[in-house]
């Protein structure tokens, strides 16, 4: 797959029919969903844009929460073979790989810090932190494919090969139907990292 898949819109309000697909995908309510951040072809968003202050006070940094269980079953994979450390070994050789996503991990900050001046909120305890290792390490590879859907192709480059490596998820129809609480496979990443880690729960 040399693009990303053509999805909806990003960024735009989820709907009620949105909110109850990510329910199911994710197996519990979703917390302080800010936006759709990427639109399935299937229909279904699979990434959500959260807001970088949950409900409850507790920052979150993974302003890109992809949510899909069968593009995070595939990425599980990837991260369980070894593909992470073989990035990260990448970057340290390749100073131009390295310069991108230090760029990359720019453009994350800014958008949180776009989405935290529209909800009114000041989160210092995440300032300078993205998600997923950037700027120079590779924590989790869900985060980087997350990135690569809501903002494009050619943002962040090792988000752009994960979503290459795993093909086209989306072919087998929608992961969920909204409303019926259903799942298939294995359900979408689903751990908390420290703030400076960068994954958490949406």
């Amino acid at each position: 797959m040399s693009e990303h898949p053509a999805g909806g819109p990003s960024g735009v309000p989820a709907t009620p029919r949105d909110e109850a697909a990510v329910a199911a995908q994710l197996g519990r309510e979703p917390r302080a969903i800010a936006a759709v951040g990427h639109r399935c072809p299937c229909g279904n968003p699979d990434v959500v844009t959260t807001a970088p202050r949950l409900p409850g006070g507790t920052p979150f940094p993974t302003t890109y929460y992809l949510t899909c269980p069968r593009a995070a079953s595939r990425i599980g994979t990837l991260e369980g073979g070894g593909l992470m450390r073989e990035m990260q070994q990448r970057l340290a050789d390749d100073d131009e790989l390295a310069a991108a996503y230090a760029r990359a991990h720019q453009r994350y900050l800014e958008a949180r810090d776009a989405l935290a001046a529209e909800h009114g909120q000041d989160v210092p305890e995440i300032a300078g932190i993205s998600a997923g290792g950037m700027p120079d390490r590779v924590k989790c590879l869900h985060v980087l494919a997350g990135q690569a859907l809501a903002q494009g192709a050619g943002v962040n480059p090792l988000g752009d090969e994960v979503l290459a490596r795993i093909g086209p998820w989306w072919e087998a129809g929608p992961c969920v139907e909204a409303g019926a609480g259903g799942v298939e496979g294995a359900g979408a990443v689903d751990d908390v990292e420290d703030v400076a880690g960068g994954a958490g729960l949406a």
